[in-house]
């Protein structure tokens, strides 16, 4: 890749570090949008890493992790550069939305066009400015309604991306197939390696998926040897090839006995759904060895709700529905 390195028609120089402000939309009264872009540039050639978050505006944990980033500066390479984008969806973050204002989820719209819906256009912008200029990314995400351990979602046969989680180091790395119209499809078509992190609950800090996400960072920062530290890993990720959500199959009051990030075993009480007047219960077990990656929180559902996302580790052909006796 060229030495040179351009953003938005302005360079940035070996040794520098500045703030570029991306325009991407203009409000009906006259005010503009900007998407801050945060770029590192080491005074030694090396990688260059985006780090970004907040692609669903309800989805805070990244945008922590990567502010703290900064602040401490961590985010500040040795070697290569850094481009740290906190919050892509600036409309959803300050509508608490997963969204943006025209409906479109922004991770179901790249590669986008300059001229089409305002998630088009997001989608667009990044395609053109920021995804040419760089060789890997992580895209640090957080769970919707319910509460992920902290994982990192890969292709494993697509070469460097076993690779690159397994740098990261998350509790989780989850074999996981390029969906249409995400970043993470659209900058593999460009021959950019993309990881996705997941950790927490939208709209809620989880401290441990925030740490995950800022330490995953630094250790991928140091195999790419773009700094010369990094956190030592509390113990080897656990590599898991297929997942499946539990769901509900009567409406009621749901509670869960296992935690997320916790090992079950095939026929393992793991949640019950009552009604609310105590005259019926169901409980719900697992149907195979594995471990919950994934747990809802909110106590009232009905049938067909997804509760709890299992994950597998090896390649069982196994029927993943929960059996409720």
């Amino acid at each position: 890749m060229p030495d040179k390195v351009i953003i938005n028609g302005q360079e940035i120089l070996p040794g520098q570090n500045v703030q570029i402000n991306l325009n991407v939309a203009k409000l009906p009264t006259h005010t503009m949008i900007d998407l801050p872009v945060f770029v590192f540039r080491g005074r030694k050639k090396g990688p260059r890493l985006l780090i970004m978050a907040g692609i669903h505006g309800d989805e805070l944990n990244g945008v922590e992790s990567i502010r703290r980033l900064i602040v401490n500066k961590s985010v500040i390479p040795n070697r290569g550069m850094v481009i740290a984008v906190p919050i892509v969806n600036v409309y959803g973050f300050l509508n608490r939305s997963r969204y943006l204002p025209d409906g479109r989820d922004l991770n179901r719209s790249f590669p986008g066009t300059k001229t089409g819906s305002l998630a088009s256009r997001v989608a667009h912008k990044l395609m053109t400015e920021i995804l040419p200029v760089i060789d890997y990314g992580i895209d640090l995400h957080t769970g919707g309604a319910n509460d992920n351990y902290p994982q990192v979602r890969c292709t494993f046969d697509i070469p460097d991306n076993l690779t690159l989680a397994r740098a990261f180091a998350p509790p989780f790395i989850i074999n996981s197939k390029l969906r249409d119209d995400s970043l993470r499809k659209a900058a593999h078509e460009m021959g950019k390696t993309m990881l996705v992190f997941e950790g927490g609950e939208a709209l809620r800090f989880d401290e441990i998926a925030i740490k995950e996400g800022m330490n995953g960072t630094k250790r991928l920062m140091k195999h790419l040897k773009m700094r010369d530290s990094k956190p030592r890993k509390l113990r080897a990720p656990v590599e898991i090839q297929s997942t499946s959500w539990i769901r509900a199959r009567n409406s009621g009051i749901y509670r869960a006995f296992v935690n997320y990030g916790d090992p079950v075993k095939k026929n393992q009480i793991i949640a019950s759904i009552t009604d609310p007047f105590g005259e019926t219960e169901h409980k719900i077990k697992s149907a195979t060895d594995g471990h919950i990656i994934g747990v809802r929180s909110l106590p009232i559902v009905n049938r067909g709700d997804a509760l709890i996302n299992l994950g597998i580790e090896g390649n069982e052909d196994n029927d993943l529905e929960s059996k409720i006796g």
